[in-house]
């Protein structure tokens, strides 16, 4: 396992990206750093980490070998990987909301930022970066923020996790390579927030709405069943979860 440590850097999955142009990465190298200064979530929000509490870290993956039509199934391989690797440090009620935050006691606890590589048109690698709130006990104006510690009430060596966090994604990127794809959606929507559960949404203009979520598509669109008995799509600029 190759791994990088750095003390402070803007972004791990700059970083990273960087690297792989400049060189050939070995297969799941991962940068870890103490201290993030401009760390990135889903479309351009930010990603603030207390310094040396948590595991801010990127993965490198090449897609070599892999035949990628729905790239969405990377996110899922993600999502499980965290999911499953806290599972192993008994951290209760882990869900993941749609696409990828992950939920512990349906506060969030980790965020993935998911940047593929092309090269001539194809999918080449995949950097997979990692924002997992592990020994910080203070989220100033975050109210649906939590920790690993908060939750459980013990404090975690990062370096522990990040490790099981690896194996688990060299497990699901096999699953992946083989095209089980059946396997790795029934897995990751049996860990969907919210699955079956009347909930509330707001749409691109602010209007709410009621609906239930059924699944998600193979190319990462949310089917919510709506009041009229039609399941319709949504992709993750035109619906908000309200929880």
């Amino acid at each position: 396992m190759h791994i990088i440590k750095l003390s402070a850097i803007d972004s791990t999955n700059t970083y990273l990206k960087k690297l792989c142009a400049e060189m050939p990465v070995e297969d799941y190298t991962a940068v870890i750093t103490e201290n993030q200064t401009e760390g990135r979530g889903q479309m351009g929000s930010v990603w603030s980490s207390q310094s040396s509490k948590n595991l801010t870290f990127s993965v490198f993956k090449s897609l070599s070998g892999f035949h990628v039509e729905y790239p969405f199934y990377i996110s899922m391989v993600a999502s499980l990987a965290v999911v499953k690797a806290l599972e192993r440090f008994t951290i209760p009620k882990l869900h993941v909301k749609w696409p990828n935050d992950i939920l512990a006691e349906n506060k969030k606890v980790c965020g993935i930022l998911i940047e593929n590589v092309f090269k001539q048109g194809q999918y080449a690698s995949t950097v997979i970066g990692m924002g997992l709130n592990v020994n910080q006990t203070e989220f100033e104006n975050l109210p649906k923020a939590s920790s690993l510690k908060l939750i459980s009430g013990r404090s975690f060596d990062l370096d522990e996790i990040a490790h099981n966090i690896i194996e688990q994604l060299k497990f699901y990127f096999e699953i992946l390579k083989c095209g089980e794809l059946t396997i790795l959606k029934e897995e990751y929507e049996s860990y969907l927030f919210r699955k079956n559960k009347p909930s509330t949404f707001k749409d691109a203009e602010g209007s709410l709405f009621l609906g239930i979520i059924k699944s998600v598509s193979d190319t990462g669109m949310l089917q919510v069943l709506l009041e009229d008995d039609v399941v319709k799509e949504f992709d993750l600029k035109t619906i908000t979860l309200l929880y």
